[in-house]
């Protein structure tokens, strides 16, 4: 493994380096910065909290000197890595002179227009910058390094359009640094397209498979959300993410966890900007254990100290699966990714496992008592005034359950936004107005001290 010193970077940068106390540099950042110095193309397969804004960062901070004009844009596919990327850049050229900016939508846009005026940096997502571009308050014309900052995920989201028109407006004489967890064949074809002899870098995922357990419940759907309760409840953890589908299953997750004592904030697309950041921040900060979210924070931001990460609802692809787990069992720390599993999941979790390499074991269910759920955003909350308990899942539960072994048929409902909300509505009456077949087994042991408040 090399040294920061045996890179080829300025001592100020060093310095720099030294003293927000990095030591060792990373693969990514082992492998990319040399070539980024020394004027190439790259590609790199890098997955979040791998450090591959450190490494296109030192190019920039490197390269550019300030009060040029914009020199430089990073595209990234969300709000919060574009912000979260100009705050790194800030702190890792905070030796040299250079005005960095983050651009993106869900902020007033007269700001971002005065700041752009003095901008050497910025960092944005592609529909403010075409935003930008179209009322003529950038001027791309000038840039001499160009960053796709996961890359794949922004053509995921349906952003290579945008992207590509945008990549027209640069100065054609620029260096490109492509950074992505996959190498799609349309990320093959913007290379060919768009970068000049692209030299191909990877790194291997930060997360250490010996690290991370993985474990899914096969519940009834009518008690899925008290089986999530039972879980935050028992397992000792430090920071949570609970993934869902939809906005709509993750506000209802959120405030039936706060309903039962658990203190959770939710995180998704029709959050505004502000709260998106103010939420973020308590989370990074421990102030919230529990952070309920749709896909949205599942690939980009580099969280730390997540020990667990749940599945409330299965994506619907393996790849989606891995980008969720690989949250958790980072740097050396033990993670646990647990998916809770119910007859609407079924199609999607089949879909999730063709993916060879991933291992999930399923786990016995224990019983739980039901909890307490609101089915709806300012009604009135529903409370079982028994303290059943309901067993389930691998003790029987319902008729035509398929295996998981690899080889089950494939079973479950159709999995679109419409149809998960509407389950989710279902599944809480059901918490309140029948018995399952199946659920979780053994008998709470009481509240855990972390999640008990």
């Amino acid at each position: 493994m090399a040294k920061f010193e045996e890179l080829n970077l300025s001592e100020p940068f060093l310095e720099t380096i030294r003293s927000i106390k990095f030591e060792i540099p990373s693969e990514i950042q082992e492998k990319a910065i040399p070539l980024i110095l020394d004027g190439k193309d790259i590609i790199a397969g890098s997955a979040t909290g791998s450090g591959k804004t450190l490494a296109f960062g030192a190019g920039i901070i490197e390269k550019l000197s300030g009060r040029e004009g914009i020199k430089s844009l990073v595209l990234t596919p969300t709000r919060e890595l574009a912000e979260q990327v100009a705050t790194s850049l800030k702190k890792f050229s905070r030796h040299k002179d250079l005005k960095i900016i983050p651009i993106y939508g869900g902020v007033g846009i007269e700001p971002q227009i005065r700041d752009l005026r003095t901008a050497d940096v910025v960092v944005g997502t592609p529909g403010r910058i075409l935003d930008h571009m179209q009322r003529h308050t950038i001027d791309l014309s000038r840039i001499s390094i160009l960053v796709l900052d996961e890359a794949d995920r922004m053509l995921d989201m349906g952003f290579l359009d945008d992207v590509e028109r945008i990549i027209e407006k640069c100065n054609k004489n620029r260096q490109t640094l492509l950074f992505s967890a996959t190498i799609s064949s349309e990320i093959s074809l913007i290379a060919k397209k768009y970068m000049r002899n692209a030299i191909e870098v990877s790194a291997e995922s930060q997360v250490d498979p010996s690290k991370l357990t993985q474990v899914y419940y096969d519940v009834d759907t009518g008690i899925k959300f008290s089986a999530l309760v039972h879980l935050l409840r028992e397992e000792k953890s430090d920071l949570v993410l609970v993934f869902c589908n939809t906005r709509h299953n993750a506000d209802f997750v959120t405030r039936n966890l706060r309903i039962n004592d658990i203190e959770a904030k939710v995180i998704h697309g029709g959050l505004s900007q502000n709260k998106r950041s103010n939420v973020l921040g308590e989370f990074h900060n421990g102030k919230v254990l529990v952070l309920v979210c749709t896909d949205v924070a599942a690939r980009g931001l580099d969280i730390k100290n997540v020990s667990h990460v749940y599945n409330y609802d299965v994506p619907k692809t393996s790849k989606d699966y891995i980008h969720r787990i690989g949250r958790t069992a980072r740097a050396g720390e033990d993670g646990k990714a647990i998916t809770i599993l119910s007859q609407r999941d079924y199609e999607n979790f089949q879909a999730v496992l063709k993916d060879p390499e991933i291992k999930i074991q399923r786990l016995e269910t224990p019983i739980v008592p039901r909890v307490k759920v609101s089915l709806e955003r300012e009604s009135r909350e529903f409370n079982r005034s028994r303290s059943s308990n309901f067993r389930g899942g691998s003790r029987g539960g319902f008729r035509g359950r398929p295996s998981f072994g690899g080889r089950g048929r494939e079973r479950g409902s159709r999995d679109s936004e419409e149809r998960s909300d509407r389950d989710s509505r279902d599944g809480g009456r059901r918490e309140f107005r029948g018995r399952s077949s199946g659920g979780f087994g053994s008998r709470s042991r009481g509240p855990s001290r972390r999640f008990n408040r």
